[in-house]
């Protein structure tokens, strides 16, 4: 049993052999979450951190206090699913304009104030979503992902399988279509009398749906509420 401290995209750096089987458990965990100091929350007063690795340079305050205004918009809206984007990151610089915004509780109130009373809290708390894309810029998590899933998959032994659990729709968005792509065999057009493409099914879909929590793990474990579980197999 060996740890690596290092970022799952660089897995292909410390897997150098054929493997039986991968687990990719994605996003933050639990107890970084449950750490009020991590900065990770919004319902805990913190310094504004969001670093996984507390060892990297860029944290959530960089970002929040440093991006320009087009910036933080495109990652509220990119990675975040962010409707208000654009007037989020409005009223960010506005704020900042005036301070530094140093804490969680700062940031989370400037999203509570930009949505409108009526629909403030429609779908939970108005600033998860902020979070969320903030969080994924801060680490890097969706930029190779992908890649790292598609370069592990052919590391796997015939019969290998690769487990992935994705925590929100782009991560699962990502790793759909990277095994979509790896089950697929010649791609070329149906009239084409003799293929030209050269592509071979590389896997083969364990289930075709995410698997999802069952309502007996929800009760001990609500944040399983978000969890989907795709698998493949090596052909």
């Amino acid at each position: 049993f060996t740890i690596f401290k290092s970022n799952f995209v660089n897995m292909k750096k410390y897997v150098n052999e054929k493997v039986d089987g991968i687990l990719f458990d994605l996003g933050v965990s639990s107890p970084q979450l449950d750490d009020g100091d991590r900065g990770f929350s919004f319902h805990k007063d913190a310094v504004l951190d969001m670093r996984m690795d507390r060892s990297q340079r860029i944290s959530a305050y960089e970002v929040v206090n440093g991006y320009s205004e087009s910036e933080l918009a495109r990652i509220l809206f990119d990675y975040g699913e962010e409707k208000l984007a654009r007037q989020i990151a409005r009223n960010i610089v506005r704020a900042r304009a005036e301070k530094p915004i140093e804490t969680t509780l700062e940031l989370a109130k400037i999203v509570e104030d930009t949505y409108p009373a009526k629909t403030r809290w429609k779908f939970g708390h108005p600033a998860k979503r902020t979070f969320q894309a903030i969080r994924i810029e801060v680490n890097d998590e969706l930029s190779s992902l992908g890649e790292v899933v598609t370069q592990m998959a052919r590391r796997l032994e015939k019969g290998g399988r690769m487990a992935v659990i994705t925590f929100h729709s782009l991560e699962d968005r990502i790793v759909k279509s990277a095994f979509k792509e790896l089950s697929l065999a010649c791609t070329c057009p149906p009239d084409f009398p003799v293929c030209v493409c050269g592509k071979v099914q590389e896997v083969e879909l364990v289930n075709k749906k995410p698997i999802v929590a069952s309502e007996g793990e929800l009760e001990k474990n609500s944040r399983s509420q978000s969890a989907k579980l795709r698998v493949i197999e090596k052909l």
